[in-house]
Formats: C-alpha cells, sequence, structure tokens
C-alpha cells in the first residue's frame, strides 16, 4: 500500500447518523453486537455483546463504518480517546438497535444510567470447570437485562476487575467455580464476609491471575467501597491438571442454566430492593 492510498484510508468524513432497520442511530447510542459469519475469533467474543458507538465514518468509496466500544470493556475509555485495541468497526449490518434506542425524533433518547449491580465472570477456560464463571457470563449477555445491570466477562483479569470496582456498585455478584465440598455441578449462593478485607494484609494481584477474594481485598485497598458482595459458585468436577483442558466437565456444564436463572432471580429481588429504599427515601 502506497502513501497515496494509506491517506486515502485515514481521510475518513465523519456522518452525524446512520438509518438501521429503520432506527436512526447516532454515535452515544446502544447497539447490540452481531458480526457476520465466519470471523475470526474476536468476532466470536464480541457477538452479542453491548456496545455504545463512539462515531460513524464514511472511507473514501462511501460505505459506512460504525466505530464502537464495548459497553463491558474495562479499558472502554481508551477506545473513547481513540486508543487501539479498544475501538472495534462494524458494518451497518453487523449491529443491532436495541430498543431504547428507537426514537428517530432527532434527539439521542439513549441516556447513560449508572449501574447499580456488577455482574462479574471469572475464571480461566483452559483449566476445565474453572471457565464455568465465563460461560454463564456470556449466556446473561444475550439476556434482555435494564442498564441497571452491568454483565462483564473478566475471565482472568484480576486488575481490571479491581479497577472496575472503583465504580461504586451497590452489589457485586461474581460468578466462578468455587470448591467447597458439594457435589460437582452444585450451585450456591454465597456472601463473603468484606469486613475481613480491612484487617488483612493486601495481597499482590497480577495482571493475568484471578483469585476473587485477593482480587476484592485489593479493590478495597484502593478504597473501592464493596457494598455487597454475592458469589454464585459452583462445585468444579475437573480443573484441566497439569496440561490443562478447554471445555466444562458434564454436571457442572449441565449446572450452567441453573446458574443463569439463579443469577436472573437474584438479580430482580436485588433491584426490586432498591426500588422500596429508594421510595423510603423519598
Amino acid at each position: 500500500m502506497n502513501e497515496w492510498e494509506w491517506n486515502l484510508l485515514e481521510d475518513k468524513a465523519q456522518v452525524d447518523e446512520i438509518h438501521v432497520n429503520g432506527i436512526i442511530l447516532r454515535p452515544g447510542d446502544r447497539v447490540r453486537l452481531q458480526p457476520k459469519e465466519g470471523g475470526d475469533i474476536l468476532d466470536l467474543a464480541l457477538r452479542g455483546q453491548l456496545a455504545i458507538i463512539e462515531s460513524i465514518e464514511e472511507d473514501y468509496e462511501g460505505a459506512s463504518h460504525v466505530c464502537v466500544v464495548v459497553e463491558n470493556d474495562p479499558g472502554r475509555d481508551l477506545g473513547v480517546m481513540r486508543q487501539p485495541g479498544h475501538r472495534f468497526f462494524f458494518s451497518p449490518t453487523e449491529i443491532e438497535p436495541l430498543v431504547e434506542a428507537a426514537g428517530g425524533s432527532g434527539a439521542n433518547v439513549n441516556q447513560t444510567v449508572q449501574a447499580q449491580i456488577l455482574i462479574a465472570g471469572i475464571g480461566n477456560i483452559f483449566l476445565g470447570d474453572d471457565g464455568f464463571g465465563v460461560e454463564v457470563v456470556r449466556r446473561l449477555m444475550s439476556c434482555d437485562l435494564p442498564p441497571e445491570i452491568r454483565v462483564a466477562d473478566f475471565g482472568i483479569r484480576g486488575l481490571d476487575l479491581a479497577y472496575a470496582l472503583q465504580d461504586c456498585y451497590e452489589t457485586t455478584v461474581l460468578i466462578d467455580a468455587f470448591q467447597h465440598g458439594q457435589t460437582p455441578g452444585t450451585v450456591s449462593v454465597i456472601e463473603p464476609n468484606t469486613n475481613e478485607f480491612q484487617s488483612e494484609p493486601t495481597p499482590v494481584v497480577e495482571a493475568h491471575s484471578m483469585h476473587p477474594l485477593n482480587v476484592l481485598r485489593v479493590a478495597n485497598a484502593m478504597g473501592a467501597p464493596l457494598n455487597s458482595v454475592l458469589l454464585v459458585g459452583c462445585e468444579p468436577a475437573y480443573l484441566g491438571g497439569d496440561e490443562g483442558h478447554m471445555g466444562l466437565s458434564e454436571p457442572v456444564q449441565s449446572a450452567v442454566d441453573e446458574a443463569v436463572t439463579t443469577t436472573l432471580a437474584l438479580v430482580e429481588r436485588l433491584l426490586a430492593a432498591h426500588k422500596v429504599n429508594c421510595k423510603k427515601e423519598s
């Protein structure tokens, strides 16, 4: 590619709005990503994710490109600052407008709502049943949840979760494989004692490792208000051994649907309790 061709590619015109399925979309609107079939592994990871339109651009051939930042990306602020790795381009046919964007009135009808509940899937997909939390949140991402709920797959990114916890969530729901002496596939809801974190030394958390309690201790030391923390845990059957293993065991795979149902019911109760408290305060 010569310099002239490169400049042509870089010289994209900004577009104020675009029509997708009869709906007007503008920068700041929320969409669901639906990458075309046959894409790469990144397309698979982004399919079904909620995203925010950062810009709409038209290249020198007149084709439109929608630039988005993924809503649950802990580094999405870097995407807004146009840093690589956190901005993604899709064609208009690869994005699905959310119902809240269906205004077409000339005003951006999407409103930024502060998430009250963080649902964090954690675990290593290369260690067998340790990938349980990741699989559950992927299912939850396809659910139609209110904007007060943030669902994110943190995998083994312990520091990313520690930083995300600085956002003052009223409740954090961690979803993970959890060994607690039950039959493999048993799903339990546990509430860790966050008061203990203040009296214990702060551990070192590596950027690419995940020990939930250590992450909570680090987040607490960083000043995160851990108002309420719940763990939806599943007893694992197999954690990959020395050589690792991809895929969940049969009992844990069977428990994924139960964990999704349990988490949704839990969130419904939390939101109902929040509305009651708001009424009392007013």
